[in-house]
């Protein structure tokens, strides 16, 4: 923990000088990003003839929103479903809570009291690129992800939680390198914080795997230079993308079920 500690300090160190240029490279960058809608149709059923049937909640920021597709079914939940059906060998239902723009904080008093669902087989949450753009210190941090996993297992006692990897914010090819620098590196700490804080939880778990789009592109033998195939707006995640990611998320979570 001391070595984050100094970590972020001295990243704030660092920071503190290019806090001019960041306001207004980012003032650019959302002139010139597209502004996309969220996902529609955020609930489905995945229906591959098993005899059982497994619920599953998504929640969190624009990603799990599906802000870059047109429908869930084409985004991060929809590829989920589908790789997960095939991996536990049962039907899935899914459904989808999340917001742009909602960091942890929002997502804890804002979408978890909103969940009238109560059969949860699965949890599985997105967050920590908008704590990441408010610069919200690692303290706050970890504040507000004890409060939401605390908040869902009261709410699901039984259902497990699971994170996905944090944003590859220095991928992201419409942001500059002073932004990928400062947000890149705190969303790097946040995740190395969120890995120590479920060490302690029972049915918690993160996939701590930090996302580089050279190792998917060797992974899933795409044109290595091609970032383009896997954003739809320089920031969010293309179809592609999204499929990838729920493929990868369900395979992570496959390896962590126990039913």
């Amino acid at each position: 923990m001391n070595n984050l500690k100094i970590r972020y300090f001295l990243g704030v160190i660092l920071a503190i000088p290019l806090l001019p240029l960041l306001y207004f490279q980012g003032k650019k960058i959302r002139k010139k990003v597209p502004k996309l809608p969220e996902a529609r149709l955020p609930k489905g059923f995945v229906n591959d003839n098993f005899s059982k049937t497994l619920n599953i909640i998504t929640i969190g920021e624009s990603t799990i929103a599906g802000v870059g597709v047109d429908i869930h079914e084409n985004g991060f939940t929809g590829a989920l479903a589908n790789q997960l059906s095939k991996n536990l060998k049962y039907n899935i239902a899914w459904q989808v809570y999340a917001k742009s723009g909602y960091t942890a904080k929002r997502i804890s008093t804002k979408i978890i009291p909103e969940i009238n669902k109560n059969n949860i087989d699965i949890i599985v949450i997105g967050i920590g690129g908008n704590d990441a753009f408010k610069l919200n210190s690692p303290k706050k941090w970890n504040t507000e992800v004890e409060r939401l996993i605390k908040n869902l297992q009261k709410k699901f006692p039984k259902a497990p939680v699971y994170f996905t990897n944090m944003p590859p914010i220095k991928e992201f090819p419409a942001f500059t390198n002073p932004i990928k620098f400062v947000i890149g590196n705190l969303v790097e700490i946040f995740g190395k914080h969120l890995s120590i804080i479920i060490k302690n939880k029972e049915n918690v778990f993160y996939n701590a795997e930090v996302i580089t789009l050279k190792s998917w592109s060797k992974r899933h033998n795409l044109a290595e230079n091609k970032n383009n195939v896997y954003f739809s707006d320089g920031v969010h995640p293309s179809k592609l993308t999204y499929k990838i990611w729920g493929k990868e998320m369900a395979n992570f979570i496959k390896n962590n079920y126990f039913n």
